[in-house]
């Protein structure tokens, strides 16, 4: 049987529980912490109000809820509403944190993120990963997954899971990357170099990427199409706040889509990919610049001081970017598009160009254009914040597990 093409992060919102008591009491207690991490500090009487349960309840609930240390009771309500004040109630800063983690071209990284939504420990490491063999970087990443851990653990956290953003397509297990060309890794099973007993998620940058800006970006449509890049290109459509994956998963690969079919060779076996016009290393060869390790700040940087070679290889990647988007937007008549990654610190270059050919090519009404506030950070925090997400959805699966 075919897997469904639609459908939310392996592990995260969309789990369907089982419609028995146990399940209805499970649903509850999910729809209670995202209440309450949504429009918190809320007390129990106001939460009965969000969700339509009597207070009752809700009260048994909650005291379920605080009794694992997912939420946290803040005292009387502030002074000024009408009857008797009750306590408010907040997600705890303490307990469950989700560990994000990326594998990237040139770096490494790793951060916690509370039940809150806040980054509580963080580790980078910027090492040159292209053409290494799996084993050693993966080794180099469980070692700051363990600093960030312990980290966290010092602040009374500790890892409800561990999510791995890698530049590449993964398979439907969520733990082994079928192919990264910029990586040059084919069929690596990152569980099995992780040694580490935290729940395991793996997945395209892009699509954490995604989730971060549908989670975290300010007033998102839950319908768009988000594109980031650093050396390599990655999209991820989002269809009624979900992810579209595709048969396999890998849907989302705008940056081997050909913009010139008999243009350079790409190292995923293609000619002429957007990546070779639009990615970080292409523009800088194209503006007659050495890669260095900020190479979008080099990039940004040249064209705030009016470098032509710059701008014109800025203006150039923007219009290879709206060739190839003009296809997506046509095809999927997305809400709009979004720009991440490093996209988001060249877009005053890169947009007048995009937009220009979007609005040339695309069939039907002008798609807007935005640019993510989360940049470079997206994929990891993404990540993170997947697991906070899984959290929320099924806190007496967390409870059970923390005991």
């Amino acid at each position: 049987m075919t897997a469904p093409l639609h459908e939310a992060h392996p592990g995260g919102p969309g789990r369907v529980l089982p419609d028995t008591q146990q399940g209805m009491r499970r649903r509850n207690l999910a729809r209670v912490m995202h209440t309450v991490s949504a429009e918190g500090p809320l007390s129990r009487a106001a939460v009965a109000s969000r969700i339509g349960l009597t207070r009752a309840a809700v009260s048994t609930l909650v005291d379920e809820l605080i009794r694992t240390g997912l939420l946290d009771e803040l005292g009387p309500e502030r002074p000024g509403r009408v009857g008797r004040p009750g306590s408010a109630l907040a997600v705890s800063g303490h307990g469950p944190a989700g560990i994000g983690a990326e594998i990237g071209v040139d770096h490494l990284a790793v951060c916690a993120v509370d039940l809150r939504g806040q980054v509580r420990a963080r580790a980078v490491r910027h090492r040159a990963n292209r053409g290494r063999s799996p084993e050693p970087v993966v080794e180099e990443l469980t070692e700051l997954v363990r600093r960030v851990v312990a980290e966290a653990e010092r602040e009374g956290l500790w890892p409800a899971g561990l999510a791995v953003a890698v530049p590449g397509l993964v398979a439907r297990d969520a733990r082994t990357v079928v192919r990264a060309p910029n990586l040059d890794w084919h069929d690596t099973d990152i569980g099995a170099l992780l040694p580490t007993d935290i729940p395991l998620t793996v997945d395209n940058e892009a699509n954490f990427g995604a989730l971060a800006e549908l989670w975290l970006g300010e007033s998102t449509p839950h319908d768009f199409l988000h594109v980031s890049a650093e050396i390599g290109i990655g999209a991820a459509v989002v269809v009624a706040g979900g992810l579209l994956r595709g048969t396999r998963g890998f849907a989302g690969e705008l940056g081997h889509v050909p913009v010139q079919p008999e243009g350079p060779a790409c190292p995923c076996g293609g000619r002429g990919c957007l990546e070779q016009y639009a990615g970080e290393e292409a523009v800088l060869r194209a503006a007659g610049l050495e890669p260095g390790e900020d190479r979008v700040g080099l990039l940004a940087g040249r064209a705030a001081e009016g470098d032509e070679d710059v701008r014109g290889a800025l203006r150039d990647a923007g219009k290879a970017l709206g060739i190839a988007l003009t296809g997506a937007v046509n095809l999927l008549d997305p809400e709009s598009v979004v720009l991440g990654g490093a996209l988001a610190g060249l877009a005053p270059w890169l947009l007048p160009s995009l937009e220009a050919e979007l609005d040339r090519r695309t069939a039907g009404p002008a798609c807007p254009v935005s640019v993510s506030r989360l940049g470079p950070e997206g994929p990891l925090l993404g990540a993170a914040h997947s697991v906070v997400r899984a959290v929320l959805d099924d806190p007496a699966a967390v409870a059970e597990r923390a005991t």
